[in-house]
């Protein structure tokens, strides 16, 4: 087998994290594992099929055993006992490592994936920075010469990574001819570069899973992590694993895909966006009864993603695993303080709901939410570090309820036709110009909520769904109509060559994936091949 690296020395951090070394440790989790990560992927599809002819989703029959057993996973080490407030962002560029790590946040989710845009320049900064993080070197100077840095007068975030997803590739690394896993990439550089300095720190190498649609799929990571900490030299169980369930198959099995993680296992999350995204996919075609309202209409309190969040945190607290809740995406405007008040308001009420339930910390993305939501969970938390005391008893949830999306009442509008197709064209934009994250409409946006957008409209002219406050179907003439009109409106908003190099392919994108009959899986793998 050969790796092949291309451009390893133009690129910024390439000498010092593309070392002999690393890429041998790449290389050989590439060997270990690659294949069995590509038939995954292709169980994936096979189960979608089976859904579109018909099969109904259910908890396994055949792991009836795992969640009628009593186990629990590991008790959390030191470093995760508290993780009432993480904050999320792109571990690039340096700038934004620095201000997340000076957040006062417990925990900062370090993300390679949903929020950053992977060039190759991103995915090697985002490693350099991190190991430099690890280090507690980061310091970045911009061009205007303003300088950061990392404070001292405060407790740091414990550093959780979030790796690419299984499905995505990084074409920059070849095995035997053939684009690596960007999961591997991912796991294998920062883990190669971090892992012992972490220990050392009293932390340790710890992990954000994204994407996962199964146990199986979890137990392919527990494998690596086992492999990589023999070879790395490291005791076992030192890496820590929170799982994202973000995807309607993993919702039925939570206990399942904590068991496959077992030493490695430290909690789940909520990834409330995400598995929006995963429902109107997975159901695209199912019939009106699956048919998703206009994404600003559906709350947390809509009786399915209630048994989704309720599910989550009683099936974390009797494995003894962290219950962690879903973003708070509003982004305060400094200069409209109106606005920013409601954003708190909103912040509030969200956390206050997922602190009440039992969850035992919760997520933001900007650094002045994070007072809102450690103040949220201390009032609920006093001087206990977590809730995992709270079993939840009384809930039970059923597979009929987990698939009740009719009951967010709502309605499918034209406003909300063109917010999604501008939302998914203004964050592709961005995305192609090399920034994973990107504040619209005082909402902070990754690729979870462009997937909403762009799968919302495909399966919205899927059903020719009338729009309620203009009585008009959706059909492909509408849809092309209104995109031209809400590209126009962006183009008022950007530079002349900016809108050139990114908006115009953007559009050119999501009318593509929009209009076609073929549903495409992510936005980010059509996208991926237009990025620089």
């Amino acid at each position: 087998m050969t790796i092949e690296i291309a451009r390893a020395t133009d690129v910024a951090g390439g000498e010092e994290i593309l070392t002999g070394e690393a890429l041998a440790f790449v290389e050989e989790l590439h060997r270990r594992f690659d294949q069995r990560r590509r038939e995954l992927l292709a169980a994936r599809h096979e189960r979608r099929e089976r859904v579109a002819r018909g099969e109904q989703l259910d908890f396994l029959p055949e792991t009836r055993s795992i969640r009628e057993r009593d186990w629990r996973v590991p008790p959390p080490p030191e470093a995760l006992v508290d993780r009432r407030v993480e904050i999320t962002g792109p571990a690039s560029p340096a700038k934004m490592a620095i201000n997340a790590l000076n957040s006062g946040a417990r925990v900062w989710l370090a993300d390679l994936e949903d929020a950053s845009s992977p060039t190759w320049g991103n995915v090697v900064g985002s490693i350099r920075n991190l190991r430099d993080a690890a280090h507690g070197t980061l310091a970045f100077t911009s061009p205007e010469g303003k300088a950061y840095s990392l404070r001292d007068d405060l407790r740091r975030p414990t550093v959780i990574t979030r790796p690419r997803g299984w499905h995505l590739p990084e074409r920059h690394v070849l095995v035997d001819g053939r684009r690596a896993s960007g999961s591997l990439v991912d796991f294998g550089l920062h883990s190669f570069h971090t892992a012992r300095q972490l220990i050392e720190n009293g932390h340790g190498p710890y992990y954000y899973l994204p994407k996962l649609e199964s146990h199986l799929e979890a137990r392919l990571w527990n494998d690596v992590f086992t492999f990589a900490e023999a070879a790395l030299g490291i005791p076992n169980g030192e890496i820590r694993a929170t799982v994202l369930i973000e995807t309607i198959p993993a919702a039925f099995e939570m206990d399942e895909i904590l068991f496959e993680l077992l030493e490695h296992a430290s909690g789940l999350n909520a990834g409330r966006w995400d598995y929006l995204f995963s429902i109107i996919k997975v159901f695209r075609d199912a019939g009106p009864e699956f048919i998703v309202p206009d994404r600003a209409s559906v709350s947390m309190s809509a009786p399915f993603m209630r048994a989704y969040t309720e599910l989550l945190v009683k099936t974390c607290h009797r494995r003894g695993a962290m219950a962690m809740g879903g973003m708070a995406a509003f982004v305060p405007n400094r200069a409209d303080p109106e606005v920013t008040a409601a954003a708190f308001e909103k912040v509030r009420a969200d956390k206050t709901r997922e602190a009440g339930d039992g969850f035992d910390g919760s997520w933001v993305a900007h650094p002045d939410l994070v007072p809102i939501c450690r103040e949220v969970f201390d009032e609920v938390l006093g001087d206990r570090p977590n809730q995992l005391d709270r079993r939840r008893p009384e809930v039970e949830v059923t597979a009929a309820g987990l698939l009740d999306v009719a009951s967010a009442g709502g309605d499918v509008t034209e406003a909300g036709l063109r917010d999604n197709l501008s939302i998914a064209v203004a964050y592709t934009a961005v995305w192609l110009s090399g920034n994973g994250a990107a504040a619209l409409h005082n909402l902070m946006e990754d690729a979870a909520t462009a997937e909403i957008s762009r799968s919302q409209v495909w399966q919205q002219l899927r059903h020719r769904v009338e729009l309620v406050d203009t009585g008009r179907a959706v059909t492909p003439e509408l849809v092309r109509a209104l995109l031209d009109e809400e590209v126009e409106r962006l183009r008022a908003d950007v530079p002349a060559e900016r809108f050139t190099a990114y908006y115009e392919p953007a559009a050119a994108l999501i009318a593509e994936i929009c209009l076609s009959t073929d549903y495409v899986d992510f936005l980010t793998l059509p996208a991926y091949e237009l990025l620089e």
